[in-house]
């Protein structure tokens, strides 16, 4: 059995609630500083939040001097999530993606350092589950960086991955799967790591918050059950719940959908989980 990410953190399970990506126009007017120059968008919010997942590396990798002045300009415990480039997972074959993977991991991510969290593996709607190329795939992912353990996870877009047979794959090389609440797109919270990962996606325009206060403090309910060890029943799965296990790191980012309401609702939602 492959362990290919940390363990909860040594002083507890965190539960750490973002957005996606820093530099968004609308942002401008209703989350950052009136007149905050841009190049100081990242050090402002990262202040206000516990992580961001980025989406730019997956148009494409960056230079190490880029992921060394992210990590710089911000405080101490952020951690950011990276998504993968797209030239990895939209080619032709997962199992020949070896090299891609390892220009990718091993082109400067160790400049973030402590900063650097999950990497996100978002496989494309148009790739269904073969069992075969996707174990593959999982094997050829890079344990640790400079002696770190990385942390994966993988998000599946095609209903073919609503299968048990994936869900045993995923528990078996101890990957998470991305637990996507989407209209779009397959959602199954089955636990198949030792760490959570949501990407909502349902945002209102006509919420401040972007959810309602009845929902955030569900999903701050699902997040510190998570946090516990625990399965979720009332989410769809596909294999049954998994008994109690130890305590996990728990990552919830607020994505598309209304997006300018995204700061509000991750703040929101992190101030109800740390008020339990």
């Amino acid at each position: 059995m492959n362990d290919l990410f940390a363990p909860a953190s040594p002083d507890g399970p965190q539960i750490r609630v973002g957005i996606g990506g820093w530099n968004y126009a609308p942002w401008r007017d209703n989350f950052y500083p009136a007149k905050l120059v841009q190049r100081r968008e990242l050090e402002y919010a990262s202040r206000q939040l516990r992580t961001i997942e980025i989406n730019g590396t997956f148009y494409g990798a960056q230079k190490p001097a880029t992921y060394a002045k992210w990590a710089a300009d911000t405080p101490a415990g952020f951690i950011f999530s990276l998504k993968a480039p797209r030239y990895i997972t939209e080619g032709k074959r997962l199992a020949d993606t070896g090299k891609g993977i390892n220009g990718f991991v091993h082109g400067g991510l160790a400049e973030m350092g402590d900063r650097l969290g999950p990497i996100l593996w978002q496989l494309p709607p148009s790739r269904p589950f073969d069992a075969d190329d996707l174990a593959a795939f999982l094997d050829a992912l890079p344990r640790e960086l400079n002696g770190q353990p990385l942390r994966h996870a993988l998000e599946v877009r095609h209903p073919s991955f609503l299968d048990a047979n994936y869900v045993e794959l995923a528990r078996t090389q101890r990957v998470p799967t991305v637990f996507t609440d989407s209209p779009d797109y397959p959602s199954l919270a089955d636990l198949t790591g030792d760490f959570s990962y949501a990407r909502l996606m349902r945002s209102e325009d006509g919420n401040p918050a972007g959810y309602a206060p009845a929902e955030l403090d569900r999903w701050a309910g699902h997040a510190r059950n998570w946090a516990a060890g625990n399965d979720i029943a009332d989410l769809p799965h596909v294999a049954a719940p998994q008994p109690p296990a130890p305590p996990r790191d728990v990552f919830v980012f607020f994505i598309s959908a209304a997006k300018h309401r995204n700061p509000a609702a991750a703040m929101t939602l992190q101030s109800r989980v740390d008020g339990a």
